[in-house]
């Protein structure tokens, strides 16, 4: 069996190790050594990656009761190799399971719930309960856990005897037996876990949750804590900062200046109905005594299209199709015509569209010449 160096010290990063057994796999070679600092995926944390003996090791499995490391090239069974950790990643992680626990420890103490589900992502963090949670109570939830973080609380493993886990109250997504591995923050949280975790709460250094949704009978929480918190400070930050100059509004007075702005807009697009309801009135007008021809015109909305078309219909007896675009980027349309000659001029234009009662809007993938010769 692998001797599991992570266990003895997570914060271990480069090591010498026999290889055991190198065998080919649909995702390069697997191979097997006598001891690693590799962690296999498992309890919702990845797998680590790294180098071993020069070659790249893509993710590391557990196979068997084995540590696999999938590399994408072979190793001499025999040969001792140095392996080195990408540590940025394996800290990430180490930070992401400990702000984890403190997190669902608080959250199961105060919901007196459980955590059903953990999954540790390339972005953020996931963790599910199996009870509700009111929405309002995140930014509480979130300061609590972070106040316990700054407490620098020491985190502590420990694998209890069979009689000292009976009376221990520990959380645990299963029932469990023989050597079990607890993770224990005082005052905190006390968990079964065969994760890699910081050694004390600072440095996690900060959790945000980020959203809460319903999920089954329960919820699920998304997070980030340690260096992914401070990247997404970070861009947030940069993000304001940015609407701050564009607005010319303080940075802690951004979404009031969105408020007025999203007010004066409104206006303007209800002025511009009006003009255009106006302007559209004096087209109907102009072809109201002309036979039945498509009408062409620049830059129109979806909405102001089918105002247009509308308007033509109740003025031509014939009919109305209304096109805006152009041969380069494709021409949209709303037409009021009979169902089958609005389902030919799809099939002859290479249209995709349709409506109801006559009326239609969709696309068209032909040019204005083509438009112009269907219609005639």
């Amino acid at each position: 069996m692998t001797e599991r160096l992570y266990y003895e010290n997570a914060y271990l990063q480069e090591f010498s190790a026999v290889v055991v057994s190198c065998e080919p796999d649909k995702s390069g070679y697997a191979v097997v050594l006598d001891r690693t600092a590799f962690y296999p995926e498992g309890g919702g944390q990845p797998g680590d990656r790294g180098t071993l003996g020069g070659v790249n090791v893509t993710d590391t499995r557990e196979r068997s009761g084995e540590v696999v490391h999938l590399c994408d090239g072979p190793l001499e069974p025999g040969t001792t190799v140095e392996g080195k950790l990408d540590w940025l990643r394996r800290h990430d992680h180490m930070q992401q399971h400990s702000g984890e626990h403190l997190v669902s420890g608080l959250i199961c103490y105060v919901y007196h719930c459980d955590n059903v589900g953990f999954h540790m992502g390339a972005e953020t963090v996931t963790i599910d309960f199996n009870h509700p949670i009111p929405s309002d109570a995140l930014p509480l939830l979130e300061e609590a856990a972070n106040m316990k973080l700054w407490q620098g609380l020491p985190i502590v493993v420990s694998h209890p005897t069979p009689e000292e886990l009976e009376t221990l109250d520990y959380r645990s997504k299963k029932e469990l037996s023989g050597d079990v591995r607890i993770v224990t923050i005082p005052g905190a949280d006390c968990c079964a876990c065969c994760g890699t975790h910081v050694s004390q709460t600072g440095e996690v250094g900060l959790v945000k949750l980020l959203s809460l949704k319903p999920f089954r009978e329960g919820v699920r929480i998304e997070m980030v804590a340690g260096d992914r918190a401070y990247r997404y400070f970070r861009a947030v930050c940069e993000q304001n900062h940015a609407i701050s100059v564009a607005l010319s509004a303080k940075e802690r007075e951004t979404a009031a200046a969105v408020e007025r702005l999203k007010g004066e807009l409104a206006d303007v697009r209800y002025r511009l109905v009006g003009v255009e309801n106006r302007l559209f009135d004096t087209l109907a007008a102009s072809h109201a005594k002309e036979p039945f021809a498509p009408v062409f015109e620049d830059g129109l909305s979806p909405d102001a299209l089918r105002r247009l078309c509308e308007r033509l219909a109740a003025v031509c007896p014939d009919g109305a199709a209304v096109f805006t675009g152009d041969d380069a980027n494709g021409w949209r349309y709303a037409v009021k015509l009979p169902p089958e000659r609005v389902k030919a001029m799809n099939a002859a234009l290479k249209g995709r569209g349709g409506g109801r009662d006559g009326f239609a809007q969709g696309s068209v993938g032909a040019g204005r010449g083509e438009i112009e010769a269907f219609f005639q």
